[in-house]
């Protein structure tokens, strides 16, 4: 626990392009080494790719896919008398984003397509589809929750 109190939240700068803040926040989680620009970049490739070959409003494409992916529930460990169970807890909306934003950009970089901003469209219209990578970790996260249901009791 923090000696000091909370942390306190900081405050996101929404994408110059778009005024997003959801779009500002991926960026900065998709930056590597402070290049900013290059995420950026990736990121606006994606989204205008979507454009082009869905004909959809990309913003809403990126929101759906982000909604997709968000989890409702997780397991916590929970230490209790010797033995550490894995203890199913709601999610708050905070976590919710960042997890979801962290998934998407693991699974993105993990595909095989040849840039990375096809691998962003590709993991983009998976997650919008309900299949993909990031689909693929939250279905497991809440069937690991599902599994460990017994334990919810221990919940504090």
């Amino acid at each position: 626990m923090p000696r000091k109190g909370r942390a306190t939240r900081r405050k996101v700068t929404a994408d110059p392009k778009h005024g997003d803040l959801l779009v500002g926040k991926f960026i900065n989680s998709l930056m590597y080494h402070g290049k900013k620009s290059k995420a950026e970049a990736i990121l606006y490739g994606a989204l205008d790719k979507i454009k082009e070959e869905t004909g959809k409003d990309s913003l809403e494409f990126f929101h759906e896919a982000v909604d997709n992916i968000k989890p409702n529930v997780e397991v916590r460990p929970r230490r209790v008398g010797g033995a550490t169970y894995q203890v199913p807890m709601e999610v708050t909306s905070y976590r919710k984003q960042s997890l979801a934003l962290r998934w998407l950009i693991v699974a993105t970089r993990s595909r095989s397509e040849r840039s990375m901003v096809e691998k962003l469209y590709s993991e983009l219209t998976d997650a919008v589809n309900n299949r993909g990578g990031a689909i693929k970790k939250k279905e497991d996260t809440h069937r690991m929750a599902e599994a460990n249901r017994a334990f919810a009791h221990y919940r504090w």
